[in-house]
This record gives structure tokens, C-alpha cells and sequence, in this order.
């Protein structure tokens, strides 16, 4: 005959193995997430030399701090699924009676199991994976508003690098023509006075000189800023502006805002609260605890299997207060989707409109504008060589030149921040074409 075991033992050897494969089935579920065990990025340096768009794209995804926080709450989130999923624990219990006598002590141990009913776990999972999408929307949203802050920012440097060219070119050209003016006031040929305009308008262009430096100082430390440094090491961004965005059709504009990140986002988020209320509602179905356990009567010498059975009666609590608060904030987010989609579409329409707008300005600007601004500049500083023309008029033609050219540069930034903030809201991952204008 096999050897008794006592009931006791028994339990206590089945809740053990009962543990031991929870446990292992909770290790492997953590050891399949993608997410936690995904290696952390290396952040990438950024470069000494010459910095294209490309590279501050790259640097900017790799390293914003901003990003890097979106992707940890998606991480975090995962742990939120993984913990959806696990079963309750079993508890167990020991039951002493009678402690001073040995003789008539009863002594219990039972284990207790609770089974859920009403599909919670299933519809628990299924909350935390739709918390999960929307970390995902939001992360992916993040990566478009942080490529399109790069671009911005891009842009700005060129322009800003631009404008200290063309501010050091105007005050070359008021350095000539103060030179022009004194040597004509030696020559007697003008009164002093021409050459005290002159040397005020040299003094006016040194002015913008310095102060398109700073503006170019600023611009740079925005840029760094997208990928988290303080101090920019990049010599010069390197890129051309003289190719405008393109204009999108309406088809495809309509076909990748159904697709954006931010209506993906608020689509999630609706269905993260609709399945919250599935949750709520599984909760009103109350769980039973079954109960396993041995009772050893010292009086009678024998143990007692004993087996129990334990359900709530839903009475008083039905849940019926988070059900409500489930519905209707399933209905708000609901609402708040449709609002996005009317938002966004307004927001694409005005940037397309604006777009429009500004690549016509910046073509009328470059093909009309800016040469004849420079063939009336040019012939107004050899008239004034030649004496036919005074110095006033020599300073409204340059005054005029340089105005469109400066005109021309903030129609161009205008329209690549636009088109940038267009890629933001649609979702489009495509690099764009930045380039240093053509100086006519």
C-alpha cells in the first residue's frame, strides 16, 4: 500500500505548484513584451561642421526629451496591459479552535480561489490595450509636432544666416557710397551735408548688421533646443530655400488627414472610454470564491475535507454609479472626436489656403519684384557716381532693394513653417526640401 498523505501536505503542495505556474506564466507574458525588453536607443552626436535638415531631423527624434517622455509613457502602459491580464491570487487561510486544550483542538486550512464571471478579465485587457493605442497615437503625434518644430527651426537659421549676408552686403554698399560721397565733396561737386547722410545711412546698416546676428545667435539655440541641448555645436545649416513647398490636392489632403496622427489619437481615446464602460458594465456581474480546505478535530482523530462556495449578492452596490460615469464620459470622448475632426480640418483648410497664399508672393517676389528692385538700385549707384542722380535717390532704390529682398526671405519662411505645420497635422513623414535662396 501507497503511504498516506495528509491532507494538509496535499494543499499545501498543490497551492505551491498552483504558484509556481501563475507565477511562471506572469514571467513569460513579461519576457514577450516587446516594449520592455527593447534596447534603449543611443543618442547620436550632433555634428561640428555643416548641419542638414536630414541630421536635425535624425537628432531631433533620437534625443528630444519630449519624445523620449512619450515613449516611456508607452512603455509604461505596456506594464498596465501585462497587469490587465493576470489572474486574482489565491489566498489561504489556518484556523486554530480551542488553543488551550490539544485534545478537543480543531484545527482549519483551506485555500480560497477567486473566479471572475462576466467577462472582467477580458474586458479589462481590452481597456488597457485601447490605453495602449492611445499612448501610441500621442507618441506618433509627438514625432510629427517635433519634426515639424526641426523644420521651423531649420528654416529659421537659414534665413537667419541670409539676413546677416545680405545685412553684410548693405553695409559694404554704404561703406561705397560714403567713400563715393567724400571723394565728391573733395571734388567740390556736392555740399557736405550728402556725405553726413551718407555716413548716417553706413551707421543705420551696421545697425542691422549686429542685430541680424543676434537674430541668428537665437535662431541656432532654438534649433539645438528640439534635441535638448543648450548650446549649439553645428558650424552652419546647409540647405536651399529658392524651391517652395509643394501644394497638395485636395484628394490627397483629405486622404491623409483621415490617417493623421491627431484624429488617430482622438479615435483611440473614444475607444478607450467605450471599452471602460464594457469593463464597468462586466463589473455589475459579481465573482464567486471557491474554497478548498481541511479541518483536522484532534477529538475525533480524523481531518475533514471541506469545500465552500462564496458569492456576493448585488443588492445594495450594482455598480451602477461607475456604470454611468463610464457612459457618459464614452459619450464626451465621442464628442470630443468629431471636434477634433472639425478642428483639424478647419486648421488644414487655413494652412492650405495660406500656403497658396505665400508661394504666389514669393514667385512674384523672385521673378518680378527683386529685379527690378536691383537694376533701379544698380543704376541709381552709377548715376550717383556719375553725378546725375543725388544721394537721396541713391538711398530710396537701396532702401527699396533691400526691403523685397527682406520681404522675399519671410515669405519663404513663412511658407516652409506652413507647409511644415501642414506635415505636422496630416502625419506625413517625407523630408522636406529646405534650400538658401538664390540672392538676386
Amino acid at each position: 500500500m501507497y503511504p498516506r498523505i495528509p491532507t494538509t501536505t496535499l494543499l499545501a503542495r498543490t497551492l505551491f505548484g498552483f504558484t509556481v505556474l501563475v507565477s511562471t506564466n506572469l514571467w513569460a507574458q513579461t519576457q514577450n513584451s516587446p516594449s520592455l525588453i527593447e534596447a534603449v536607443p543611443v543618442l547620436a552626436k550632433e555634428p561640428t561642421g555643416t548641419l542638414t535638415l536630414a541630421a536635425a531631423i535624425d537628432l531631433a527624434l533620437t534625443a528630444n526629451p519630449e519624445l523620449s517622455a512619450a515613449a516611456n509613457e508607452l512603455q509604461a502602459v505596456e506594464g498596465a496591459v501585462i497587469q490587465a491580464g493576470v489572474l486574482p491570487n489565491p489566498d489561504i487561510s489556518s484556523t486554530v479552535e480551542d488553543t488551550q486544550n490539544k485534545a478537543t483542538r480543531t484545527t482549519t486550512v483551506q485555500i480560497n480561489q477567486m473566479i471572475e464571471l462576466g467577462g472582467k478579465r477580458a474586458a479589462r485587457i481590452a481597456s488597457a490595450e485601447r490605453g495602449r493605442d492611445v499612448a501610441a497615437a500621442e507618441l506618433a503625434a509627438k514625432r510629427q509636432e517635433v519634426r515639424a518644430s526641426v523644420v521651423g527651426a531649420f528654416f529659421d537659421v537659414l534665413v537667419a544666416q541670409e539676413r546677416v549676408l545680405q545685412a553684410e552686403d548693405l553695409l559694404g554698399l554704404a561703406k561705397r557710397a560714403t567713400q563715393a560721397a567724400s571723394r565728391r565733396v573733395t571734388a567740390g561737386k556736392i555740399s557736405p551735408v550728402e556725405e553726413t547722410k551718407a555716413r548716417v545711412a553706413e551707421a543705420s546698416a551696421r545697425v542691422e548688421w549686429n542685430q541680424a546676428k543676434g537674430d541668428l545667435v537665437v535662431a541656432r539655440k532654438r534649433l539645438a533646443a528640439t534635441w535638448g541641448s543648450q548650446t549649439p555645436r553645428f558650424g552652419q545649416a546647409e540647405g536651399r530655400t529658392d524651391s517652395l513647398p509643394e501644394i497638395l490636392s485636395t484628394e490627397e489632403i483629405e486622404r491623409r488627414l483621415s490617417n493623421s496622427p491627431a484624429l488617430a489619437r482622438a479615435r483611440h481615446e473614444a475607444d478607450r472610454f467605450a471599452a471602460l464602460a464594457d469593463l464597468e458594465r462586466s463589473r455589475r456581474i459579481p465573482n464567486i470564491t471557491v474554497s478548498l480546505g481541511s479541518k483536522k478535530v484532534e477529538e475525533l482523530g480524523r481531518n475533514q475535507a471541506i469545500v465552500g462556495v462564496s458569492i456576493p449578492f448585488p443588492i445594495f452596490d450594482r455598480n451602477q454609479g461607475n456604470v454611468l460615469e463610464a457612459l457618459r464620459r464614452a459619450d464626451k470622448a465621442r464628442d470630443e472626436r468629431s471636434a477634433a475632426e472639425v478642428r483639424l480640418s478647419t486648421e488644414v483648410a487655413q494652412n492650405q489656403e495660406r500656403l497658396k497664399a505665400l508661394v504666389v508672393e514669393a514667385q512674384a517676389l523672385q521673378d518680378e519684384i527683386l529685379p527690378g528692385a536691383r537694376s533701379a538700385y544698380d543704376a541709381a549707384s552709377k548715376g550717383f557716381e556719375l553725378g546725375k542722380f543725388s544721394f537721396l535717390e541713391v538711398l530710396d532704390a537701396q532702401r527699396t532693394f533691400f526691403q523685397a529682398r527682406a520681404q522675399y526671405l519671410k515669405s519663404l519662411s513663412e511658407a516652409h513653417r506652413t507647409a511644415a505645420e501642414l506635415e505636422r497635422v496630416l502625419g506625413s513623414t517625407n523630408s522636406m526640401s529646405l534650400a538658401i535662396p538664390s540672392r538676386p
